[in-house]
């Protein structure tokens, strides 16, 4: 009996946590809908949400799209410089641009801009509306006012989802032109070829995950930072307990996207 209570109360204990991460969940996929349904109707974009959209806009990308360009770019000569000489090494250089556009373009650019524009943008700003909640960010049924999503919430959801894959874009171009430069150089005579093996990559399959991929990375960096801090605000709770449970959260969800990519694209 003594051993039976300790057990019975890690079970409980276990159960009442999936229960709370369930809730959390639901009403994180809650608050996205009901952000997809205000985005979707054109009246909803008055003059305030258009005003508040385009500063959200500007305050994600103003700083962190030249500066993730800049270290995309960089790093990026340097792994495809590593790629490109190994392959070369190994006499196997005609998969270089086969495993530099399925490593870098694939794999690690959309990781790495989810990444960073959370770090940098999304859950820092998320966490300044802590303090609304106590000034009517939320009804008496715990749901976020019509104003609030207009004026706050929304806003900066879209503006972090239009970072995301303004960074991935971006930089998955610049990684390309660099690819080609690295292989090829400044000459014209391998265009055909070097679009001809990165549409091998880039089958239909490939292209729909790869653009689902990025569409779920930035659907989690703009959704958990706000959910955490609309639903899981306490007076008791300081900015950084705000940002380490997006961030945990914002990794998990982040780590079982990539994995189902993985899994999709080489099972």
């Amino acid at each position: 009996m003594a051993l039976a209570a300790p057990r019975h109360g890690k079970l409980s204990g276990l159960g009442r946590s999936a229960l709370g991460w369930l809730a959390e969940c639901w009403q994180t996929i809650h608050l996205g809908a009901l952000i997809l349904t205000l985005s979707l109707a054109p009246s909803s974009y008055t003059r305030s949400m258009r005003g508040a959209l385009a500063r959200q806009i500007y305050l994600s990308c103003a700083w962190t799209l030249p500066w993730f360009t800049v270290l995309s770019a960089l790093t990026s000569i340097v792994l495809i410089r590593i790629v490109v000489v190994t392959s070369v090494s190994y006499g196997l250089s005609q998969y270089a641009v086969e495993m530099v556009v399925r490593v870098l373009v694939l794999e690690l650019i959309p990781l790495t801009a989810a990444l960073f524009v959370a770090l940098r943008s999304a859950i820092p700003r998320d966490a300044e509306m802590a303090p609304q909640r106590s000034i009517g960010l939320l009804d008496v049924r715990g749901v976020p006012t019509r104003e609030a999503l207009t004026d706050e919430i929304a806003p900066r959801v879209l503006a972090a989802m239009f970072c995301v894959v303004m960074l991935a874009a971006l930089s998955c171009v610049t990684a390309l032109v660099l690819a080609y430069l690295s292989v090829y150089g400044f000459s014209r005579w391998g265009f055909a070829g070097y679009t001809h093996e990165v549409g091998q990559v880039f089958n239909p399959a490939v292209s729909v995950i790869f653009a689902v991929k990025i569409v779920l990375f930035s659907l989690a960096v703009a959704l958990i930072p706000v959910a955490s801090v609309v639903f899981d605000a306490d007076g008791a709770r300081t900015r950084s307990n705000f940002e380490l449970r997006s961030l945990i959260r914002l990794f998990a969800v982040i780590l079982l996207v990539e994995v189902a990519s993985l899994v999709s694209n080489y099972s």
